[in-house]
This record gives structure tokens, C-alpha cells and sequence, in this order.
């Protein structure tokens, strides 16, 4: 099998998780961010993650994706209770968090802007909907501390190291991304249950962290 993604991608991240969590095989493929003839090919339209099956059928949508490999084996992992506070929590910080992420994302070595194409492609796509991002990066003090706000609060909801409602759960799948993303910036702080909680499921999840290219 095959996973069409961009390695900066929460979406990508979310369907990646499962694989090394239940440790199936997969070929990660780093799209280029200004190809939209292999997305289209695929699936359609541009978009990702995108998985091709062994048979070379193909299916998107993080979520969906993420159930049939969980599923695949008739021994699903994901079997916790969510969390409504964490659907809040993750509702809330969405909310603005794009706007710290954005101007780093466009900066940062990620292999899916391997080209000054694909780069600026992904800079202009960004800021028609998001602004300048000379302008955001203007606000990143004040995001900062609103993310470390929110991590604080986060902090209070977390069950256990390896799985934020204590067993695996989709909240994981949808918390673990956005913390992953976080590890661009740098300046964050961290409570101790929140980073034992991102360092344990990078691990689990097999995953890496972006504090090598924080910024």
C-alpha cells in the first residue's frame, strides 16, 4: 500500500498515525505541492492524504482511511470513549492556530516544497484565504501565548501518556497532529502531561516531531 501525502499536513498525519500504531507496512509518497495531476489522477481532485490499496484502488479522507485500517484486521485499536472537553479544546484552538502555523509551514524544508514552484504555489494558495503572512507573523507573541494558554488547560484533560482518555481512542488521532504541528513553533511552552503525551504517541505512532526544523 501506498499514502499519498504532505508531510506538513494535520490530515496526512492523522491517517500516517494508524499504520505505525498498529505497525502495517506502508510507502509514504511526499507529493509536490504544486502537482495536481497526481491527486486528480487518483482520487479526483487535490487533495491528501490519499491511500492506494493493494490493488491499486484508491480512497481519501483522513477519518475513513483511518477506520478501514484499523479495521482490516477485525482486531480495531481504536476502541476508547472520546472526550467532548477535547472535541471543545481542539474546536477552539483550531480556530486561530493556522495563523502562527501558516507563515512557518511556508518557510520550513518540507520535502513536499522540494521545488521554489511548489513553495510559492502553496504560499499564494495560503494567503488568499488566510492574509498576508507578513501581517501574521506580526501576531505570532500574542498566538504563542495563546497556545500556551490553551496548552495549560490542555494539560488538565489528559488521562494517560499513551492515550489522552486513557485508552486509544479517535480523540488521539485528532489531538496528536495538531501537537505534532505546534513542534514547528518555536517559544511554546509545555506542560509535563502534554509533552509526555506528544513524545509518547510520536513513538507509538511512529510519527517524527518537527523540533528539528522549529523556528
Amino acid at each position: 500500500m501506498k499514502l499519498f501525502i504532505y508531510d506538513h499536513c494535520p490530515f496526512c498525519v492523522k491517517a500516517r498515525m494508524i499504520f505505525g500504531m498498529k505497525n502495517v507496512p506502508i510507502e509514504l509518497v511526499v507529493m509536490l505541492n504544486d502537482d495536481e495531476e497526481t491527486p486528480k489522477k487518483l482520487i479526483g481532485q487535490k487533495i491528501a492524504p490519499i491511500l492506494m490499496r493493494e490493488d491499486g484502488s484508491c480512497m481519501a479522507e483522513s477519518l475513513d482511511i483511518v477506520k478501514y485500517i484499523d479495521n482490516k484486521d477485525g482486531e480495531p485499536l481504536l476502541t476508547g470513549k472520546t472526550n467532548p472537553a477535547i472535541s471543545d479544546w481542539l474546536r477552539h484552538i483550531n480556530g486561530y492556530v493556522n495563523k502562527l502555523l501558516l507563515p512557518r509551514i511556508a518557510t520550513a524544508s518540507f520535502a513536499e516544497f522540494a521545488t521554489p514552484e511548489a513553495r510559492t504555489y502553496f504560499k499564494e494558495k495560503k494567503e488568499a484565504n488566510a492574509g498576508s503572512f507578513d501581517e501574521l507573523r506580526q501576531h505570532a507573541d500574542g498566538f504563542i501565548k495563546n497556545v500556551n494558554d490553551d496548552l495549560r488547560k490542555l494539560d488538565k484533560l489528559i488521562v494517560k501518556p499513551n492515550a489522552v482518555n486513557g485508552e486509544p481512542s479517535l480523540d488521539d488521532i485528532n489531538l496528536f497532529p495538531v501537537l505534532r504541528s505546534l513542534s514547528l513553533i518555536s517559544g511554546i511552552d509545555y506542560p509535563t502531561r502534554v509533552a509526555e503525551y506528544r513524545d509518547n504517541l510520536a513513538k507509538q505512532t511512529q510519527v517524527n516531531l518537527l523540533s528539528s526544523i522549529a523556528s
